[in-house]
C-alpha cells in the first residue's frame, strides 16, 4: 500500500527523494525530488520518455536549455515569484548555480513533444482566492505556472500556493481522480501545520509533502503566526486530464459558500 505522507532530508550530494516510480508513494505517477546546490555547482537534468520542470525556489542560477540562457534569482518563495523550465522528451535543463540555491524538479512519463518554455514571475502571478469566505480564515494566494491550458501536451501541472498565518488552504474539502503532491515550506523553521488525506491528519513542516491519491479529500491548515508555502503538482490521467473546473467538494460542507459567520 502506498504511503500518502513523507518527511525526507537531503543527502550529503544534496538531493532530497519525495516520489519516484517505484518508492513508496508510486501511486503519484511523478519523479519529484529537490536539490541543495553550492555556489558554483552544476546540474544537468533530461530523460527519454520523460518531460522535466525545473523550478527554483531559492537563491540564483543560470539555466541553459536547447540554444537558450538565462540567469534568474529568487530571494525565497514567500516573498517573489517563480522561475520554472519546462522541457519534453529528449530535451535537457542544465542548472549552474551562481548563489547557493534550491531548486525543485518535477518530472513524469510523456512521449509527446511540445515547445520548451522559461515561466517568468509574471507568467503566474498571485491571485487571493476565499478572501471573505468560511469566516475570512481560508485566505490564500494562488499561482499555476502551467496546466492542460497552458501547455495540453504535458502530462503535469505545476504551481504554488502561500497561505496567510493561521488560514486554511484546498477548503472547502475537495478531491479530483488525478493523484497530487503538495511540498511544503514555512517562513520560520519552528512553522508547521496539519494536513488532511482522507481521514487521516499529519503534521507538515518544513520540506514535508503530502502524496495525495486520486479520488481523496485533501484540505489543509497553517498554524497562526507562520506563512506556509505549498508548490501543488498533479499528474493527468490517460484520456482525464486535471481542469481548474474539476473541483469535487464534499457535499457535507457546500453549504458553506452561502453561510454567514
Amino acid at each position: 500500500m502506498s504511503k500518502v505522507f513523507g518527511y525526507p532530508t537531503f543527502d550529503e550530494k544534496g538531493e532530497m527523494i519525495l516520489t519516484t516510480y517505484d518508492n513508496e508513494y508510486q501511486a503519484m505517477l511523478m519523479d519529484v525530488r529537490v536539490y541543495r546546490m553550492k555556489a558554483g555547482e552544476v546540474r544537468r537534468f533530461g530523460r527519454d520518455g520523460e518531460e522535466i520542470a525545473v523550478l527554483l525556489l531559492s537563491g540564483a542560477v543560470t539555466f541553459s536549455w536547447e540554444d537558450q540562457k538565462k540567469s534568474v534569482t529568487r530571494k525565497d518563495v514567500f516573498t517573489e515569484g517563480p522561475w520554472c523550465v519546462h522541457v519534453c522528451t529528449k530535451a535537457w535543463v542544465e542548472v549552474s548555480a551562481d548563489q547557493d540555491c534550491e531548486i525543485l524538479v518535477q518530472c513524469t512519463k510523456n512521449d509527446r513533444t511540445f515547445q520548451s518554455c522559461l515561466y517568468a514571475p509574471e507568467d503566474a502571478p498571485w491571485g487571493y482566492s476565499s478572501v471573505g469566505k468560511f469566516g475570512n480564515v481560508a485566505k490564500r494566494r494562488v499561482n499555476t505556472i502551467f496546466d492542460h491550458t497552458i501547455c495540453p501536451e504535458s502530462n503535469m501541472v505545476l504551481g504554488e500556493v502561500l497561505n496567510d498565518r493561521g488560514n486554511w488552504s484546498g477548503y472547502l474539502p475537495h478531491r479530483h481522480p488525478q493523484p497530487e503532491t503538495y511540498f511544503f515550506k514555512f517562513d520560520r523553521p519552528e512553522g508547521f501545520g496539519a494536513s488532511f488525506v482522507g481521514d487521516q491528519v499529519f503534521k507538515s513542516v518544513n520540506n514535508s509533502f503530502s502524496a495525495i491519491p486520486g479520488g481523496e479529500l485533501h484540505p489543509q491548515a497553517v498554524a497562526p503566526g507562520f506563512m506556509m508555502y505549498t508548490c501543488w503538482m498533479i499528474r493527468h490521467l490517460e484520456g482525464n486530464p486535471w481542469l481548474q473546473t474539476d473541483r469535487c467538494e464534499d457535499e457535507r460542507y457546500v453549504w458553506m459558500h452561502d453561510a454567514k459567520f
